[in-house]
């Protein structure tokens, strides 16, 4: 298996890489009692600056399950993050009693933020719009189990494209796997931004937009169900007006193929009927425990992996400031970039073009 430092994005992972974590996941779904004791003595740190069920859970399940065990918080009000410390000194402390760190924040870049001072391994839980990699994990994990494989694969992404990190995530992984579609389905205001687009386009992933949801349908082997999420919004008006645009009834899925599959990372306000929950296509529910197991067969790597000294960068001479409202640099100002001012690039954090 490729050694791996940091999991922070998805966009750098071989096939290699994926078959090896899948191959071990497979294993502790069979043989759950031989991993008991595999991390005992290895402590998970999670620091959730945003709330979290699944994904806080999960984690903590997993490090327990492998005989470790985990600490953290799940609202920073309770930390001297509201005494005003900065993320880079809450990070120094929490990974020195820790072997490996998960950090959730709804500030695009603070887990890639957080590697320049954290001394052990960190994992994305979620960055705000960014991406949220161990869902996909868990997205991967569930559609190899279901199919057999991940490949040949027409996958329609729907509702918030835009905020939704959870997509985001999805598309970067996919792109090692043979033949898969992607029909990008949203309202004109919540499509896939264009930094995710160009990726998408430099990696030869084929992929139609479209705001027609029942008309896909027929066409696709996957369909990837998202909320249009409140807490993204900064005019609550445009939330109301969107919330609601797409909803999953059964009558939707008397148009699907046999065999299509229903996913939604959870939790779900509305855009999937619960009248859909019996019908054996739909395996949310069961997407949400494969996320346990691999992410226990991701910390079995990452909990026995040395601890190094951290290096944060330094600037020398002029850098840019990035431009997005939503990146970890406007709150945690003492964070620099490595382009010089006027230079094309993209943010080192949160990957938007500098303006």
């Amino acid at each position: 298996m490729d050694q791996m430092r940091n999991l922070i994005g998805l966009g750098d992972i071989s096939l290699q890489w994926w078959e090896a974590l899948y191959s071990r996941c497979c294993d502790i779904i069979a043989k759950p009692d031989d991993y008991i004791d595999s991390c005992k003595g290895k402590i998970l740190a999670s620091m959730f600056f945003e709330p979290s069920t699944r994904t806080s859970f999960s984690f903590q399940a997993a490090a327990q399950r492998l005989g470790g065990s985990a600490f953290g918080f799940a609202d920073p009000l309770g930390t001297s993050v509201s005494k005003g410390e900065t993320l880079a000194d809450t990070v120094r402390i929490v990974s020195s009693y820790a072997d490996t760190v998960v950090i959730r924040s709804p500030m695009e870049g603070a887990s890639a933020a957080a590697v320049l001072y954290s001394d052990v391994p960190v994992i994305n839980a979620g960055d705000g719009g960014h991406f949220h990699p161990t869902q996909t994990l868990a997205d991967l994990t569930t559609i190899a189990q279901k199919r057999g494989r991940i490949g040949d694969l027409c996958i329609g992404l729907c509702g918030d494209l835009k905020y939704g990190r959870t997509v985001h995530s999805i598309v970067e992984a996919l792109s090692i796997f043979p033949n898969v579609r992607f029909c990008l389905i949203s309202p004109n205001e919540l499509r896939m931004p264009e930094y995710v687009l160009d990726k998408m386009r430099m990696r030869g992933q084929e992929f139609t937009e479209t705001a027609l949801f029942a008309e896909s349908l027929p066409e696709l082997d996957i369909l990837y169900m998202t909320r249009i999420q409140r807490e993204r919004f900064e005019d609550v008006s445009e939330y109301l007006r969107l919330k609601g645009v797409y909803v999953l009834t059964n009558k939707d899925m008397q148009h699907a193929k046999h065999d299509m599959l229903v996913m939604h990372p959870l939790p779900r306000h509305g855009e999937i009927d619960p009248e859909v929950d019996s019908d054996p296509r739909a395996i949310y529910f069961e997407q949400a425990r494969y996320g346990m197991y691999i992410r226990m067969a991701l910390l079995l790597d990452f909990f026995h992996l040395p601890k190094l000294t951290p290096n944060p960068i330094v600037a020398f001479g002029d850098t840019q400031k990035c431009q997005n409202p939503a990146c970890i640099t406007q709150t945690e100002s003492y964070l620099v970039q490595t382009t010089p001012v006027g230079a094309a690039g993209k943010c080192r954090y949160c990957d938007k073009d500098f303006v």
